[in-house]
């Protein structure tokens, strides 16, 4: 006989305390020790995953003069970052309503992007706002968060179940936004992305719970899913999701410079509930079952060979170490022009700013950085090649943090399913 309970008794065992919640993590390992929970002692799956999501969006309105200054605004520029005026024109009352695109870069510096300013903004600090009018003016003033009246992020295609992982078997260097650096040719490295088995779309195929209108935490504030993203499908979904830009947590999103420019990156956690068998047995995935395809970086969709989350993730470094002792403090450091996140800068390693790419234990030239990102061996022209991982964009730390963040919510009754 089919096992099978409702959201309303789940949420019952919530508020009597007597739920049993795993985050993904917690729920991995215990499959992996062969000690994973049955069906009738797990209620519900917190799984998270973070990454470089470039669908991200927000609609901000904010006031930058007194009423009557200016018209309305043609065009609006945030720390040179351009964000698109309207669609409401706000006429003659000082504040603005814009859009502004996560992957949208700076007219003074190709690597400071919409990412970069939104982080900038959560965490207090003044924006320089130019805005050109519709009545010839140019008006400047500074902002905080403080001045803004609204902001929501909108996602317009987040948390992928599914990425590609690309190499570079050319002779020449590719730049790309799926690296943070112009990617080397003849197969010098590796760069991929996706939480692997934490992902909340890699643990409930077909969707049968992560459906429009259920909550979620997006950057650390509850929003809901607005439906599939774009360019989403059956084999490859992902979400447009959205929730107010004013209760998210700063380390939670930001930018990540890439061979294109700044992009932006975004952490996500969704509850599952295990409402039957076919949701549990779902949840049984690990790393090693989740293939992933390794693409020519030019070419992108030109499979090479295939690989799995389990060599990509395995037992590798989720955070590297720095040593001062062997920095050299070179005159040009690599590592600060590299980092992807801003997280070395005068021979500092900011942890909170860390995304664990990986970048600085591959390219310091005295290694003064220490981090295992492992390598994969592939098949590739039947040559076999180990290819070593030089740049992860995505970051299972933070999609761990979020998802036992969220399990605490739902434990403290302060997120309902």
């Amino acid at each position: 006989m089919t096992k099978n309970r409702s959201i309303d008794e789940i949420n019952q065992k919530i508020n009597d305390g007597e739920a049993h919640i795993y985050t993904a993590e917690e729920f991995k390992k215990l499959i992996k020790a062969d000690d994973a929970p049955s069906f009738d002692e797990v209620d519900v799956v917190t799984a998270g995953t973070c990454g470089v999501m470039s669908g991200t969006a927000a609609i901000l309105n904010f006031i930058v003069s007194e009423p009557g200054e200016f018209i309305r605004a043609n065009e609006v520029y945030l720390n040179g970052v351009p964000a698109y005026a309207g669609p409401c024109p706000n006429e003659w009352l000082g504040s603005v309503d814009v859009i502004l695109h996560g992957t949208a870069h700076s007219i003074h510096d190709e690597n400071y992007g919409g990412g970069f300013l939104l982080k900038d903004l959560l965490e207090g600090n003044e924006i320089d706002v130019r805005v050109e009018s519709a009545d010839g003016k140019t008006i400047e003033n500074t902002i905080t968060m403080a001045d803004v009246t609204r902001a929501q992020i909108v996602g317009a295609r987040m948390a992928f179940k599914n990425y590609t992982a690309f190499t570079n078997p050319n002779n020449e260097e590719v730049a790309s936004i799926f690296a943070a650096i112009p990617l080397e040719g003849n197969l010098r490295g590796l760069t991929f992305s996706g939480c692997g088995d934490l992902n909340p779309l890699q643990n409930d195929v077909p969707q049968n719970v992560i459906k429009e209108g259920r909550r979620v935490l997006l950057n650390g504030a509850q929003g809901y899913i607005l439906g599939n993203g774009t360019r989403s499908s059956t084999e490859k979904p992902n979400l447009m999701l959205s929730a107010d830009l004013t209760q998210m947590d700063p380390y939670y999103i930001g930018g990540f410079k890439t061979g294109q420019g700044g992009e932006v990156y975004d952490t996500v956690a969704i509850p599952i509930p295990v409402l039957n068998e076919e949701i549990y047995n779902n949840l049984l995935v690990t790393d090693d079952m989740v293939d992933i395809p390794v693409s020519d970086i030019k070419g992108r969709h030109l499979p090479l060979d295939n690989t799995d989350y389990g060599k990509l993730w395995a037992d590798h470094d989720l955070r590297p170490r720095y040593d001062d002792s062997k920095c050299r403090a070179c005159d040009k450091c690599v590592v600060e022009e590299i980092c992807p996140t801003n997280a070395f800068s005068r021979g500092r390693l900011n942890l909170t700013y860390c995304f664990g790419c990986g970048m600085c234990a591959n390219y310091c030239r005295n290694d003064a950085f220490d981090m295992n990102t492992g390598s994969v061996d592939l098949n590739i022209n039947g040559k076999d090649v180990d290819v070593p991982i030089i740049c992860r964009q995505s970051d299972r730390l933070r999609a761990n943090k979020m998802s036992l963040k969220l399990k605490k919510m739902i434990q403290n009754k302060e997120f309902k399913l």
